[in-house]
C-alpha cells in the first residue's frame, strides 16, 4: 500500500502530479528513488516542472477530410519552438488523430492514441524532449453537407486559421475565411451579438453624444444609427469586403449564389498572458538547452 506521505514527498522531489508519482511508487514497490527515476526516464518530472510556465505561442492550423474538418491551437512557450519541424509534426499528429475520431471533448481527444500512446502522454514526453511547456488548448469539429464547402486560411504560417461553411462555392468560402483572418471580426451576424454587448454598446455611445451636447432623445437617435457602425465593424457578414470595399460579405455571397453558414477563428494566444521575452534571448536560451 503507497501511502499519501510517500506520494507527497516524491511529489514535492519531482514536481510531477499525484496520480503520476502514485503510479512510479507502484511501480517501483514503493522505492522513491527509483520512483524518482522512473519519473525522469518518463520525462514526467520534467514536463510537470513546466506547468506553471506561460504557453501563449504556438500554431493554429486545420485538418480536412471530405466532410469533416478539425481547426485546432497547439501552444509552446516561445515562437523559436513554434517553427520547430517536432513541433509542428507534433500538431499534425494530433490534428490527424483527431480527424479520425469520434472525440468532441478536450478530454476524448487526450485520450486518443498516437504512436501508441495517448495524445496526453505525447504532449508530455514531447514537453521533456523539446525543453519547453507545450500544451493542447483547444480544438473544434466541424461537419458539412455535400453541397457546402469548405473555406480554409492559415495566416502567419499558423498564428491565425480560419475555417469556414459556405453553401455554395469553395472559393468564395475562402475569400470569407481570408476576410475573417484579416478583419477579426467579434461576431458572425448582427444575431450572434448578445444582448448584454448591445446594452453595453448602446450605453456607451449614448454617454458619448451626450458629452457632445446632445439632448438625451437626440442622443438616443443617434445610438441607432451608431449601432449600424458597430455591426459593420464587428460583424463579418456585415463588414466591408477586403477584395472590394464597395460591398460588404453579405453582398459579396449574394452576388456569388452564396450563404454562410459558420465561421470559427483561432487566433494563437488570444486571451492569455504572454511571456515577455526578445529573440535574442529566446535564441541563446534554446542554444544553451541543445548543448545540455
Amino acid at each position: 500500500m503507497i501511502s499519501a506521505e510517500l506520494v507527497k514527498e516524491l511529489r514535492d522531489k519531482t514536481g510531477a502530479g499525484m496520480m503520476d508519482c502514485k503510479k512510479a511508487l507502484e511501480a517501483n514497490n514503493g522505492d522513491i528513488n527509483a520512483a524518482s527515476d522512473w519519473l525522469r526516464e518518463k520525462g514526467i518530472s520534467k514536463a510537470e516542472k513546466k506547468q506553471s510556465r506561460i504557453a501563449a505561442e504556438g500554431l493554429a492550423n486545420i485538418f480536412v477530410d471530405n466532410n469533416k474538418a478539425v481547426i485546432l491551437e497547439v501552444n509552446s512557450e516561445t515562437d523559436f519552438v513554434s517553427k520547430n519541424d517536432e513541433f509542428k509534426e507534433l500538431v499534425d499528429n494530433i490534428g490527424k488523430a483527431i480527424l479520425n475520431s469520434e472525440a468532441k471533448t478536450l478530454d476524448e481527444a487526450l485520450a486518443l492514441n498516437v504512436d501508441g500512446t495517448s495524445i496526453s502522454d505525447y504532449i508530455v514526453a514531447k514537453t521533456a524532449k523539446i525543453g519547453e511547456k507545450l500544451s493542447f488548448r483547444r480544438f473544434e469539429v466541424v461537419e458539412k453537407n455535400d453541397d457546402e464547402s469548405f473555406g480554409t486560411y492559415l495566416h502567419m504560417g499558423g498564428k491565425i486559421a480560419v475555417l469556414t461553411v459556405v453553401s455554395g462555392n469553395a472559393d468564395v468560402a475562402k475569400d470569407v475565411a481570408m476576410q475573417a483572418a484579416a478583419m477579426k471580426p467579434r461576431y458572425v451576424f448582427e444575431s450572434d451579438v448578445p444582448q448584454s454587448d448591445i446594452d453595453s454598446e448602446k450605453k456607451v455611445l449614448k454617454e458619448q453624444a451626450m458629452n457632445e451636447g446632445k439632448s438625451a432623445d437626440i442622443a438616443e437617435k443617434m445610438v441607432e444609427g451608431r449601432m449600424k457602425k458597430f455591426y459593420k465593424e464587428n460583424c463579418l457578414v456585415d463588414q466591408l469586403f477586403i477584395k472590394d470595399d464597395s460591398i460588404d460579405v453579405k453582398t459579396y455571397l449574394k452576388n456569388n449564389s452564396s450563404e454562410l453558414k459558420s465561421m470559427i477563428r483561432y487566433e494563437v494566444g488570444e486571451g492569455m498572458e504572454h511571456r515577455e521575452e526578445n529573440f535574442a534571448e529566446e535564441v541563446a536560451k534554446q542554444v544553451s538547452q541543445a548543448a545540455n
